[in-house]
């Protein structure tokens, strides 16, 4: 089995709080499955520590770096927001050594943060493409690299990255070349990660949702009406990337995975409750980069 290969989990172990007094560092996070992420971490009591640029409101996305730490607190967690730019190597060493010292160390690492541009080259302005391969492999790159010395000191060191499994498939060439670079460039990286420390306890892993996910981005981007018809929320990643981050460190690493296979492994046979128009299309759209 290739390191991109979805992989079966062993059986969990039981654990109420299983990150409870762990610390996540994660870029972005102030809204959509970043914000998930952080929440379902802090209803366990974990810390969370998030690198975004929202530092006000945007025109047409909610939230703020600011509104999600104080999400955070209320769920059961600490929170410490940190407004930066993943893109710069400054920020994120600052990010890196404010979040261990605050809480002591890093556990996790969610590589969050990401730019889309569904545009091939030719249409493509040269400053979206840029954008994307800063935010998305630079910064993955960035914030992986800087918190290694503090992950390799955890006992449950995590590495998580929002990015899609290697598909050969030409179609996601075709559709979006420069996008497809740009997220195939994270899960190398973590991929990457995860074969340099094979022999110690470290998991590094991708995880990508099987079908669209509803949030703010996407409604702005595809329209409101059908990326709720055909898409499932947020809620979905967050409790597959808890099932994940909650495994021994070491048990499953460098593996793409996709949320509804980590869930199926965890018991989970309906998935209706994820939806994010309960009344919408009964095939939700299953073809994102699978």
């Amino acid at each position: 089995m290739t390191p991109s290969m979805t992989a079966p989990l062993p059986a969990p172990a039981p654990d109420r709080a299983p990150l409870a007094g762990r610390t996540l560092l994660m870029s972005g996070g102030s809204r959509g499955i970043g914000l998930a992420i952080a929440l379902r971490a802090a209803r366990d009591g974990a810390n969370v520590a998030l690198l975004a640029k929202t530092d006000t409101p945007h025109p047409r996305l909610p939230g703020t770096v600011h509104t999600a730490a104080a999400e955070i607190e209320r769920a059961g967690g600490r929170a410490l927001p940190i407004v930066g730019d993943v893109r710069d190597e400054n920020d994120v060493r600052r990010a890196v050594a404010a979040t261990a010292e605050r809480f002591g160390g890093i556990d996790v690492v969610v590589n969050n943060a990401s730019a889309i541009a569904l545009q091939n080259p030719g249409e493509l302005p040269l400053k979206r493409y840029d954008l994307m391969m800063d935010v998305n492999v630079r910064g993955t790159f960035l914030l992986t690299s800087f918190a290694l010395p503090h992950l390799r000191d955890s006992r449950h060191a995590h590495v998580l990255t929002l990015s899609p499994p290697l598909n050969p498939d030409g179609r996601w060439l075709r559709e979006h070349a420069p996008y497809t670079v740009s997220k195939y460039g994270m899960t190398m990286l973590t991929l990457g990660v995860a074969e340099q420390h094979r022999a110690g306890r470290l998991s590094a892993n991708c995880l990508w949702p099987a079908t669209t996910i509803a949030t703010a981005a996407t409604e702005n981007l595809r329209g409101a009406d059908e990326a709720a018809r055909v898409s499932r929320t947020p809620r979905i990643m967050a409790d597959a990337a808890h099932a994940l981050l909650t495994r021994p460190a070491g048990e499953v690493t460098g593996q793409c995975l996709i949320d509804e296979d980590v869930l199926r492994g965890e018991g989970v046979t309906d998935f209706d409750g994820y939806r994010a128009d309960p009344h919408g299309d009964a095939a939700l759209r299953k073809d994102i980069f699978l």
